[in-house]
C-alpha cells in the first residue's frame, strides 16, 4: 500500500490551507485506499484573517501546526519530522497559507522567499524522484523550490500568476478546474482547484481526484 505525505499550511483559505481542497485531497487518497500522514510548519502564520469580513485581525497570532490540526483532527506532526524515505509521494493542498506562510509568493511573486524547511522537504522528494502533487496556488511553491528543473505546472488560466511562475523557470499550461496537468519527466502533478473563485465543488473534486490518481500512478 502506498504512503503519501500531505503538507497543510493552516486552516482557512485566506490565511492558511483551503479547507475544501484539503479535505477533498484526503478523501481522494482514502478512496484510492492509500495511507497518508499530515504535516505542517510549527511556527506562527503570517497573519490572521476574519473569513466573514475578509479583513486582517490585528494583534492575533496563530500557529500553523495548531491550525492545521483542526483539519487533520489532531493527527498531524511537525514538518521537521517529515522524511521522504518513509513515503512514496508528497501532496500539498492550496490556500493563501501556502503563499503567505510557506513562502511569500502572495506578496513578492517570482521574487518570493521560501521557508527553508519547506524548500528542503520539496527538494528531498524531487531528488528522490518521488512524485509531488500541488493544488491551487501550491504550484507557485514548487516553482520557487525547484524551478531550475523547469517543471510543467498549472494554476488554471490566470495569466499574471502564470507569468510569475514562468519567470522562475516553470512551464505553464492552462487547465480547467476539473482536470490536472501531469509532468511525467519531473513527476509533478498540478490542478487549479479554487484558483477560480467561482469553481464548483464537484469540479474541484474531479481535478483533485485526477491529481491523486496520477500521483499514485507515478509513484
Amino acid at each position: 500500500m502506498k504512503n503519501i505525505a500531505v503538507i497543510l499550511s493552516g486552516c482557512g483559505y485566506l490565511d492558511g490551507a483551503e479547507i475544501r481542497e484539503s479535505v477533498l485531497t484526503l478523501l481522494a487518497l482514502d478512496t484510492e485506499k492509500v495511507n497518508y500522514s499530515i504535516y505542517a510548519l510549527n511556527k506562527d502564520q503570517h497573519h490572521t484573517v476574519n473569513h466573514l469580513e475578509g479583513k486582517e485581525i490585528s494583534g492575533v497570532s496563530r500557529n500553523i501546526l495548531e491550525e492545521s490540526a483542526r483539519i487533520a483532527r489532531g493527527a498531524i506532526a511537525d514538518i521537521i519530522q517529515l522524511n521522504e524515505k518513509d513515503f512514496d509521494a508528497l501532496i500539498i493542498p492550496g490556500g493563501f497559507g501556502v503563499a503567505k506562510n510557506m513562502c511569500s509568493f502572495a506578496f513578492d511573486g517570482s521574487g518570493a522567499s521560501v521557508d527553508e524547511l519547506v524548500a528542503t522537504k520539496v527538494k528531498d522528494f524531487k531528488n528522490a524522484e518521488k512524485p509531488i502533487g500541488a493544488v491551487c496556488i501550491a504550484p507557485a511553491l514548487i516553482a520557487l523550490s525547484i524551478g531550475d528543473s523547469h517543471p510543467t505546472l498549472t494554476i488554471g488560466s490566470d495569466e499574471q500568476t502564470a507569468t510569475e511562475l514562468e519567470k522562475l523557470g516553470a512551464k505553464h499550461h492552462t487547465c480547467d478546474t476539473s482536470d490536472c496537468v501531469v509532468d511525467e519527466s519531473n513527476k509533478i502533478v498540478t490542478t487549479p482547484a479554487y484558483m477560480d473563485n467561482d469553481a464548483n465543488l464537484a469540479d474541484v473534486y474531479s481535478g483533485i481526484s485526477k491529481l491523486v490518481k496520477n500521483v499514485i500512478a507515478l509513484s
